[in-house]
């Protein structure tokens, strides 16, 4: 079981997941270009990927879809809302309507030698999911794009063996920020996004002794930085009322543009 960040920001998201036999993306709000050229570094071709699994239908998830589904024809797996606001974005073009495969949030649905499990999320989309994918007894959980967290979230993340997990801003940052204030109570509010102390504190509650990788994800460019979300994540962690400390654990961080080192889960 693999996991790899193509891209990760507020600006653009593709995750890679898969086994030696299936391959799937979650989310191509980057170009179709760009996806490509990530795909074929992980030494795969697009004609490899087994489908596509859209968690809302924001543009900094969505922008590359188009391109995608017209040149390849991969099936796009979302939920019936999300489809519905796909096919009214008209940045995205033409997409064939049969290449949508309509998913519900916990139900299950395998694509050959993977389980994908969605999980609902509370965000300003239309219908959004999260997702955990699991390869044997192997899963990994990739959420982003949440406001907010409750005793679902926690309980659909309890024992993965890595985490894409989202740390979208820093508090004071965006409060002090040149965003407009309609913006910024949206990004606080509860289907907005994560603060990275909302992340170090989800995070705290889900660590385990078997917990192999955790990379925080969608970075706000104008809000946040690498080294303070990695700092801030790691000290609520250290803080919180668990037995870990936050360096008992590899923390990584996704970069915007560049290509995250594979996590490889044996």
């Amino acid at each position: 079981m693999r996991l790899c960040s193509i891209a990760s920001g507020s600006s653009g998201n593709c995750i890679y997941a898969g086994s030696d036999a299936t391959h799937i993306l979650v989310d191509v709000g980057i170009s179709g270009k760009r996806v490509e050229a990530g795909v074929n570094a992980l030494g795969l071709s697009m004609k490899d990927v087994d489908g596509i699994f859209i968690t809302h239908e924001h543009i900094d998830h969505i922008s590359g879809l188009g391109v995608l589904a017209r040149k390849y024809g991969i099936p796009i797996y979302t939920t019936a809302g999300t489809r519905d606001a796909i096919l009214e974005t008209t940045s995205v073009g033409k997409v064939d309507q049969e290449l949508f495969q309509v998913i519900k949030p916990d139900e299950k649905l395998i694509v050959k030698d993977l389980t994908i499990n969605p999980m609902r999320i509370s965000h300003d989309a239309a219908d959004p999911v999260a997702y955990r994918i699991a390869y044997g007894k192997k899963k990994v959980g990739i959420v982003t794009d949440l406001g907010t967290y409750n005793d679902y979230t926690v309980e659909c993340l309890q024992g993965m063996d890595a985490l894409l997990l989202e740390a979208n801003h820093d508090v004071n940052m965006l409060q002090v920020g040149p965003y407009p204030y309609y913006l910024k109570q949206r990004i606080l509010g509860e289907r907005g996004h994560l603060s990275n102390e909302a992340s170090g504190r989800l995070l705290s509650q889900l660590l385990h002794d078997d917990l192999k990788a955790v990379v925080l994800g969608h970075l706000s460019k104008e809000n946040n930085m690498p080294e303070l979300a990695f700092e801030t994540v790691r000290l609520e962690v250290t803080m919180g009322e668990t037995p870990y400390n936050g360096k008992d654990f590899p923390i990584k961080v996704a970069r915007r543009n560049e290509i995250s080192d594979i996590i490889d889960i044996a």
